[in-house]
């Protein structure tokens, strides 16, 4: 195996997807596993995600792990089955998320804690449960998905985000927690792209002009476009890269 491709082999390495039934999640997936990896994939819905699965397997070996990552507790039982069964968690790529639009005054409260719970809160959860293993046995990879609302600001998104403002605090933390026992913790900020939570947006015209001009590339990212962050950041290639926000928005945060 030459050097380039041991930059990036994940052979032997078991990781777990949150969110891959669609979208980002299982074009990771499908990454990791022509990488080398074991992936486990992760969705609510056993059936869209065994159909993912489908997607991801003639890329390489993957198995589904069907639960809400709001729900903390099947959250902990599916990284305990994980390692039971196979020895190890080594990557935890913390995907899954929702979003809300309304203006403040008819934001509820019901809607600020469905946001933040798969959001932010759930990164928190199952964090915590895969930290033990990485911890024991001196490696480990998180990967958190922010947002380009990470670091900016959008009107009648609060939720949203206040919670990737969040993932990126909780990276940073995790980050100076986790190192000292080589665990990494890093985020990734994408941009506007063609996926499933931006299918209101991308139906209004005026919204789809707004980005492509305010992006450089002039154009929405593509879900594939975005495993490769993913791949560096859980590979040996991002081996001394800790607590960074990777952006891949097009230039879109870059230009004003």
């Amino acid at each position: 195996m030459g050097m380039l491709q041991q930059l990036f082999d994940l052979t032997g390495r078991v990781a777990l997807v949150t969110g891959a039934s669609r979208g980002f999640g299982v074009e990771i997936a499908k990454l990791f596993a022509e990488a080398g990896a074991l992936v486990v994939i992760n969705g609510r819905h056993q059936e869209t995600l065994q159909a993912a699965a489908e997607t991801v397997r003639p890329h390489g070996l993957v198995e589904t792990a069907a639960f809400d990552v709001a729900d903390a507790p099947a959250g902990e039982a599916a990284i305990a089955a994980i390692e039971k069964t196979h020895g190890r968690l080594d990557i935890l790529i913390n995907n899954a998320g929702v979003n809300i639009r309304k203006p403040l005054d008819a934001f509820t409260l019901d809607d600020w804690r469905q946001v933040l719970d798969v959001d932010l809160t759930a990164a928190f959860a199952l964090s915590r449960a895969a930290a033990p293993g990485m911890v024991t046995r001196g490696f480990g990879r998180i990967v958190n998905v922010g947002s380009v609302l990470s670091v900016k600001g959008r009107a009648s998104i609060p939720a949203y985000t206040a919670a990737k403002h969040g993932i990126l605090g909780l990276t940073k933390s995790l980050a100076a927690e986790l190192g000292p026992s080589g665990v990494t913790c890093n985020a990734i900020a994408p941009g506007y792209f063609e996926t499933e939570i931006n299918a209101e947006l991308m139906k209004n015209p005026d919204f789809v002009r707004f980005v492509n001009e305010r992006t450089p590339l002039r154009r929405w990212g593509r879900p594939e476009e975005l495993a490769g962050a993913a791949l560096f950041l859980a590979s040996p290639a991002a081996s001394y890269v800790n607590g960074h926000l990777l952006t891949v928005d097009g230039g879109m945060t870059t230009t004003f």
